[in-house]
């Protein structure tokens, strides 16, 4: 990981208008590191999804900057954003949204080609990806002939696809098993190990969320709480308000209760 920051949120609000308007994201302020493996938690409605909405630039704020990469994201045109998307952040989301008339080896190669790249270049880079996770002896395989626990493994190749700066997942083990989502979670683990590559992860499942270098917990459109990993537990950076479902994260010294 990087002492560089990749990511650089200030003053980020999201208000959305209707019959009763609502305080999603309230003044969040963030730093995230260049390689850095990233959990946000939190109860339903937190904005923990809003958030990651912004940072994808997939929803514009009601007030506040994002800057990505040393760029005024927030400033981008609706085409900019698309660009910036196809170029510089790769999404996995809880339902692995493969088009199912597509092999494995087709669905990574989309966003490769709207780059731009040849089919053969593209072709090329998703069997390398395909090999990666682990899936080459499936890559003519079909969705509906694929397990939950590969789809996903393909969405993961097709976000790595275009070598983000950063991937986003979103309850991407939401639909899977214990045992699968450990191999999810290790596989993102040892990628960006590997490359090098920004992993900014929503989990509602704290042991999931454990294996990142860093925990925030968001409550009512805040950040309430941070952890960093030291060694093989975390460290509190604040005061923490971290309740939920009576679940734990280890913490040096001790196992902190979430209730």
């Amino acid at each position: 990981m990087s002492d560089r920051n990749i990511i650089v949120i200030q003053g980020l609000t999201k208000v959305y208008k209707g019959g009763v308007d609502v305080l999603a994201l309230n003044d969040i302020n963030l730093d995230i590191k260049e390689g850095e493996f990233l959990a946000i938690v939190g109860p339903s409605g937190s904005g923990k999804s809003t958030l990651l909405n912004m940072i994808g630039l997939l929803d514009t704020p009601t007030s506040g900057t994002i800057y990505l990469k040393g760029q005024d994201v927030t400033k981008a045109t609706a085409d900019q954003r698309a660009r910036l998307r196809n170029k510089e952040l790769g999404f996995v989301f809880q339902y692995h949204h493969l088009i199912p008339e597509f092999s494995a080896l087709e669905n990574v190669m989309i966003p490769l080609l709207i780059a731009g790249k040849s089919k053969d270049e593209a072709q090329t880079r998703a069997f390398e990806l395909l090999e990666k996770v682990n899936l080459t002896d499936r890559i003519n395989s079909r969705p509906n002939q694929l397990s939950g626990g590969q789809n996903q493994r393909v969405a993961v190749a097709r976000a790595l696809a275009n070598s983000p700066s950063v991937v986003i997942g979103d309850e991407l083990t939401g639909n899977l098993d214990t045992k699968t989502s450990n191999l999810i979670y290790d596989l993102l683990r040892e990628l960006n190990r590997k490359l090098n590559q920004t992993f900014i992860l929503v989990t509602h499942d704290m042991h999931m969320a454990e294996k990142t270098d860093r925990i925030l917990r968001l409550v009512d459109g805040k950040i309430v709480c941070e952890l960093r990993r030291k060694g093989d537990g975390f460290v509190e950076s604040d005061v923490c308000d971290l309740g939920e479902n009576g679940q734990k994260v280890t913490r040096v010294g001790q196992s902190l209760d979430l209730e």
